[in-house]
């Protein structure tokens, strides 16, 4: 199908050279690699695209193991506020979204992700229950819910984006019986089990303790686990606000029995030593959005800790409403520097290791690394092109500490998901882009006057 050669190739493999120089890469017409060499490459069959990299970097594309990909039409909103000033300042909008409109919305994000470098996103879909201001840490449990094609429309543009996800849908255990609430979940996750496995890596539970006045919820959400064989992560430890109330409820995860990989923690910043002993023995691991972070004033987590008691760490972009841009790159920057800078120690995060927490390392959290996050013989062939001469940053004294601290997205010349091209230029090869585009300039302006938002 597709041969890549002449290229500066990081692999991100489980072992191996870190770097080939002069190397090629096969892909298969199933989309997948077929074989990596360096030197002279293969013969291939007649009609197989060739693809001269002339000695640009191809790495794995970025692997987000927490995002909301929804969010790309809300930008630059709430930028004097922290989490839940900034929540009722964005999210407040899409409590009157229908349906179709948040189809466009997610497509739109998705497509986003894709020509920024981002193949595979762990995304959060928006609840049937609208956003409703916190109440000492907690949501009320107000509110009506939506539709259950407010849940579904945005699975289905995720898949007609074309990029990889594992697909959150919360629980709204505030609505309803016990009942009624798993038979919700089973109608979500049914409707994802429809869609191509190639681009749905999984399911997930949206965890939602930190903002449940429910005692059981952690129960509730073992329970959605264990029935529907998914996986958990919830946003926790994420603010300054009612820190000693958050930290409490990490008791509710414990005593359900709920601590083990399959249970991820989103954020993780207002921790103890105790708490991040407790979750990593346990097996638990955590996703760090450092931008997004930065951005609301939420805090550095604690990734020395973290990272000695052998917790799986993956990076996440989070919502593009605050890191307003999909860039990779300036998260893992943010991510170093941060480190760096609460340590003293410029050891502390280290460029390579930083590029590997954003891409093995999130697959791996998320379970799905025998598919992504590298560049491996069996791994779907999701990689990118890009140029260091293009804008030129000069001699690549190391290679990998440059590709992670020189490269910006302007370097970004292509990205390819399945050995297909997805993006040339920043520019989306997607048939409904344009149209996607188009939809959110036109619709939610409309949508903001008739609502009077923002407020």
């Amino acid at each position: 199908m597709l041969l890549v050669t002449r290229a500066r190739l990081i692999p991100i493999a489980a072992s191996g050279p870190d770097l080939l120089d002069d190397a090629w890469m096969l892909v298969g017409d199933d989309g997948r690699i077929a074989s990596i060499g360096t030197g002279t490459p293969p013969a291939v069959a007649p009609g197989t695209e060739v693809l001269d990299v002339a000695g640009a970097f191809v790495a794995p594309g970025f692997v987000s193991a927490h995002s909301h990909l929804f969010t790309g039409p809300t930008r630059g909103l709430g930028v004097d506020q922290t989490l839940y000033g900034w929540c009722d300042s964005m999210l407040g909008f899409f409590s009157h979204m229908p349906p179709e409109l948040m189809y466009w919305c997610t497509l739109h994000g998705s497509l986003d992700f894709l020509s920024n470098g981002v193949t595979t996103a762990f995304d959060f879909c928006d609840p049937r229950l609208p956003w409703e201001p916190m109440i000492e840490g907690a949501r009320s449990g107000a509110g009506e819910l939506r539709p259950v094609e407010y849940l579904t429309r945005q699975s289905d543009a995720k898949a007609d984006a074309g990029i990889r996800f594992v697909n959150a849908v919360g629980m709204d255990v505030t609505v309803g019986s016990d009942d009624e609430i798993f038979g919700r979940l089973a109608e979500a996750v049914a409707h994802d089990d429809t869609l191509d496995p190639a681009l749905r890596l999984g399911s997930a539970v949206f965890g939602a303790v930190q903002w449940s006045p429910r005692r059981d919820a952690a129960e509730l959400e073992l329970e959605a686990m264990r029935r529907f064989g998914l996986i958990n992560q919830a946003h926790f430890l994420e603010t300054r606000a009612e820190v000693e109330l958050q930290r409490s409820k990490f008791e509710w995860y414990a005593e359900a029995g709920a601590l083990g990989p399959d249970l991820i923690f989103g954020h993780f910043i207002q921790t103890t030593p105790e708490i991040i002993d407790r979750a990593a023995a346990a097996g638990s691991g955590m996703s760090w959005q450092p931008a997004s972070n930065g951005r609301l004033a939420s805090g550095i987590a604690d990734l020395q800790r973290m990272r000695e008691r052998g917790m799986t760490i993956g990076v996440g972009l989070d919502d593009q409403a605050c890191t307003d841009v999909s860039d990779p790159w300036q998260n893992m920057r943010i991510g170093i520097f941060q480190q760096r800078a609460a340590t003293g120690d410029p050891r502390s995060m280290m460029p390579a290791e930083m590029l590997r927490l954003h891409t093995r390392g999130s697959a791996e959290v998320l379970g799905i690394a025998d598919r992504v996050g590298s560049l491996e013989p069996g791994k779907f062939a999701d990689f990118l092109v890009v140029d260091p001469r293009s804008p030129d940053i000069g001699p690549l004294w190391h290679p990998i500490d440059n590709y992670v601290l020189s490269m910006t997205t302007r370097n970004l010349k292509a990205v390819y998901t399945g050995g297909r091209l997805a993006s040339a230029e920043g520019v989306s090869t997607n048939p409904l882009a344009a149209e996607a585009s188009a939809k959110v300039h036109e619709a939610l302006p409309r949508l903001a006057a008739e609502n009077g938002w923002p407020a």
